[in-house]
């Protein structure tokens, strides 16, 4: 790339220093008045008189030959019939009565044969004219012979040219040069092209690729501005529209260099692309598919520039199992009413014309302009007729860098007609003034070509925006290998631009012929795309496009394939097992319908069914001593708060609401002190009695009346409703959605809001479940037969152990598992003091009715009941018999509960009789 540029710089340089002394002035007594030429350039060329000159620079030879190509010729056909189609493009104006009235164009067209020097000359040529001497008014700055020029078809060259002829503002508009360096307004202030930049055909092949899927591709340019410039550009291009990489980026060499074209072609043999992208002109391709098919590198999918996409030469049998398939970027093919006609009028009159005419009739003339035919060849006549000969000349069915050249000449005709239209005084110069054609300035015409606009025959509007561009249009082409051995080059589609940066890729793809076993388009990416579900994770040191796919981790999904990141899931979602799109979390909370619910809720209606079958009985039996036995009433209310307990522990099952996490833990507390305040308040009415029965202790009796057993009880159950209340109106009970336990999980459960209203409740129940085991514990030993005080004892220590070991098993348990810990609790008390003091009992009801009478109580102990048959001043019988008035104590404590009326002395009872 380096040495290129040196080139160019270098020759520039001289270029100037040549063009400096192309002209020097003569001087007079007082001014500059004339300009003399220096030089002079013997070039291949044709003219044409005319009122307005346009000048055309064209490739008609080669000054390089191939011989073991499949051309030998250094005469361009293809080049010939491009100057061609200018002169026809002039004719055809010059016979129009609507366009330059008045007007006529004539031409000088050069052949630049395809070197810059030469290319350069001839525009120097074509700005200055080639008279000896001519007279200008102070200096030597005046009118050019030419007022605009067609060309070149090199982007090199028509950088040489436009930095050197730009200076003056001599409009030129080039057919062929596709550089985007030449977009540069600064550098190139009268540079225009009908052919798009190489900065949208760039675009226009990541189309292509965006298209198929081809990700990973090489790319071949050629050692110039053309190629160098798209080489800098196409890496920043596929990067910035995602489409891919390059795997490797070669530069064709000039000239004859088989280790190069060796290497480079082993490095595509290596390479996983199977997507070959060429910016180069056919010479290169030529040379480069000799070594291609000398490697034998098959499989490869070609994409041609528009530089080589309809080069016929490699359209060869030889090539074809190489190149069949390929698709390229093409200029814009045109019809060209006329065209035909015109060449075929072509007669040998001038220099070119003899050696287009050698090349086609292979023969001579004599002598011959140019040597084309070794001595002793056949000799022209020049009455051979084109009409009998194929000729590549003649082939006017695919005309694109023609309809390029047509439109360049329409357009400098449309703007020279525009300023001539100019009405005096309102024109756009300075003072309103108006360019004539005496007075012409190539700036004026440049003013008028930035806004042309016209519709050529073919339909397509051409105008150019700030930059000089023609709007962008190019033609997708496909190389179809046919069954009889010929190639057909065919159109498959196209691409425009369509908005300020938006390109339109239409494309045809059940046309397009693959050159491939199953005729399907091949696959040619470094890695397989990543499926949904999973990210790309680049590898080290290598290209974008090299990468490993991922799985996303748990909570985060991807539904795209090569996904640069996976996106985490909103948070009620989470990822599915494929990791491709987000799924409603599980929920999770005791439910009625797992086997966990299902239990729990038997076992609290078993406890409810088994509370109501139980206050049957006592309600059917209520007049026995077993019911009546320590008061009724408070067995009664006792079993009811059982009741209660066993129904609130169905609010802790099912999905948590509002109202039930409010609920759940008030009706527990509450139930809770209901049942304990009713155990506590008849272990002291025992114990009262007890006291009561002895000296002294009648008095405390007064305190365990109905009606404060009933006060004990509200107070003892307010208080805990109080507790309730504050803990409810200060924090609440929420329902809470937990996602701590489980990321896939959402375990709904009741937050307690505040920790200490909820200690409080439970350490409110504590301190009167201890309360009722210690004074039961103390009652313990009375007697069996009506006496609760062992079953209480029993109860509360099941009562008191179950909820000890609850706060661990609940403060560790995670979910809905603390729920079924808190109803297990709950069931497990409610059935221990159910079963403790209510089973004993009901088996005397129910299986031992004999033990259920005053006179079966009395059966138990004969001497306490002949004790109790009379009136006995108790204390009277001092020490001497202890263990007989202990007795006496007991029986008469169960008899209490039997006797509807009973008198307390100072030290003597009356027990009424059986």
């Amino acid at each position: 790339m380096g040495a290129c540029l040196n080139i160019v710089q270098c020759t520039l340089c001289l270029i100037l220093i040549f063009s400096s002394s192309f002209f020097y002035p003569l001087e007079s007594s007082s001014h500059f008045s004339s300009c003399k030429l220096r030089r002079q350039f013997d070039l291949n060329g044709m003219h044409r008189r005319g009122d307005v000159i346009l000048g055309g620079l064209f490739e008609v030879h080669y000054t390089s030959v191939f011989p073991e190509l499949t051309f030998t010729s250094d005469f361009d056909p293809p080049g010939f019939r491009h100057a061609m189609t200018m002169a026809f493009a002039i004719d055809e104006i010059n016979r129009n009565s609507i366009l330059l009235p008045n007007v006529t164009l004539g031409y000088s067209l050069y052949d630049n044969c395809a070197t810059l020097v030469i290319g350069f000359s001839a525009a120097l040529l074509l700005a200055s004219g080639q008279e000896e001497q001519f007279l200008l008014k102070d200096t030597c700055l005046g009118n050019p012979p030419v007022l605009g020029i067609v060309g070149d078809s090199f982007s090199t060259f028509s950088i040489a040219t436009s930095d050197v002829i730009g200076l003056y503002k001599l409009p030129i508009v080039s057919y062929f040069a596709t550089c985007s360096c030449l977009t540069d307004r600064q550098r190139f202030p009268s540079f225009f092209r009908t052919i798009p930049s190489d900065a949208f055909q760039v675009n226009a092949m990541i189309q292509i690729l965006k298209r198929f899927g081809w990700t990973w591709a090489g790319l071949l340019v050629s050692d110039d501005d053309y190629g160098l410039h798209v080489a800098r550009s196409f890496q920043p291009e596929l990067t910035r529209l995602g489409a891919g990489c390059l795997a490797y980026t070669e530069i064709l060499p000039w000239g004859e260099n088989p280790a190069e074209l060796r290497r480079i072609v082993g490095v595509m043999k290596k390479s996983t692309a199977r997507v070959v992208i060429v910016f180069a002109h056919q010479i290169h391709m030529i040379q480069l598919m000799e070594e291609v098919v000398r490697q034998n590198v098959t499989g490869l999918q070609w994409m041609a520039s528009e530089a080589w996409t309809a080069a016929a030469v490699l359209q060869t049998p030889r090539l074809m199992p190489y190149l069949g398939g390929s698709l390229g970027i093409a200029i814009r093919r045109g019809e060209i009413p006329g065209l035909r006609d015109f060449l075929l009028g072509t007669q040998p009159d001038l220099d070119d014309m003899r050696q287009f005419w050698e090349y086609t009739f292979q023969c001579r003339f004599a002598p011959s302009p140019t040597g084309w035919m070794e001595a002793g060849g056949a000799l022209c006549t020049g009455r051979e007729t084109l009409q009998n000969v194929e000729s590549e000349f003649l082939d006017v069915s695919n005309l694109r860098p023609e309809y390029n050249i047509y439109k360049a000449v329409y357009a400098l005709a449309y703007a020279l007609h525009d300023m001539l239209q100019c009405e005096p005084g309102r024109g756009p110069f300075r003072g309103s003034s108006c360019a004539t054609l005496q007075t012409l300035e190539p700036w004026q015409l440049m003013y008028y070509l930035e806004k042309v606009n016209f519709t050529t025959s073919f339909g397509d509007q051409v105008s150019f925006d700030e930059n000089g561009e023609a709007l962008p249009i190019y033609d997708i082409m496909n190389w179809r290998w046919l069954p009889d051995g010929r190639t057909k080059v065919q159109n498959v589609g196209v691409v425009k631009k369509t908005g300020l940066n938006d390109e339109e890729l239409t494309l045809d793809e059940e046309k397009i012929f693959w050159n491939s076993d199953f005729g399907q388009p091949p696959q040619s990416v470094c890695s397989e795309s990543c499926p949904p579900g999973t990210r790309t994770a680049r590898r080290k040191g290598q290209p974008v496009c090299c990468f490993d796919c991922v799985p996303c981790s748990e909570g985060k999904f991807s539904n795209e394939t090569d996904s640069v990141e996976c996106i985490s899931c909103p948070e009620d979602f989470w990822s599915s097992p494929q990791r491709d799109h987000c799924v409603p979390k599980k929920t999770e909370f005791l439910s009625y319908h797992e086997p966990l619910g299902i239990c729990l809720t038997t076992a609290s209606l078993l406890g409810t069914f088994i509370c109501v079958v139980v206050l049957g009985i006592f309600t059917y039996h209520r007049s026995t001593p077993m019911v009546r036995a320590n008061n009724s009433e408070l067995s009664f209310l006792l079993l009811v708060s059982l009741k209660l307990c066993f129904l609130c522990s169905l609010l802790f099952i099912g999905r948590p609401r509002l109202w039930t996490c409010q609920l759940r833990h008030a009706a527990f507390g509450i139930s809770f002190v209901l049942c304990v305040s009713c155990i506590l308040v008849k272990t002291m009415v025992v114990l009262a009695v007890f006291k009561a029965s002895k000296p002294g202790g009648g008095a405390s009796l007064k305190w365990f009346g109905v009606m404060q057993q009933r006060g004990t009880v509200l107070v003892l159950t307010s208080i805990q409703a109080a507790i309730c209340t504050a803990w409810l109106v200060s924090a609440s009970p929420s329902p809470h959605k937990n996602t701590e336990y489980h990321n896939d999980k959402i375990v709904y459960e009741c937050a307690v809001g505040s920790t200490i209203g909820f200690a409080v409740l439970l350490g409110y129940i504590g301190l009167l479940a201890i309360l009722s085991f210690l004074l039961a514990f103390l009652a313990r030993n009375l007697p069996d037969n009506f006496n609760e005080a062992k079953l209480i004892t029993f109860s509360m220590l099941i009562f008191c152990a179950v909820w000890v070991a609850f706060v661990p098993a609940y403060i560790n348990s995670p979910g809905k598992y603390a729920d079924a810990v808190e109803v297990f609790a709950i069931l497990a008390s409610s059935f221990g003091l159910l079963v403790a003091l209510f089973g004993p009992k009901c088996y005397i009801i129910l299986l031992r009715p004999e033990r259920n009478t005053k006179k079966g109580a009395r059966r138990s102990n004969p001497q306490a009941q002949r004790l109790a048959l009379g009136t006995w001043n108790v204390t009277s019988l001092g020490g001497k018999e202890p263990e007989l008035v202990r007795e006496v104590e007991r029986y008469r404590l169960d008899i209490v509960g039997l006797t509807s009326t009973h008198s307390l002395g100072s030290g003597t009872q009356t027990l009424e009789k059986g």
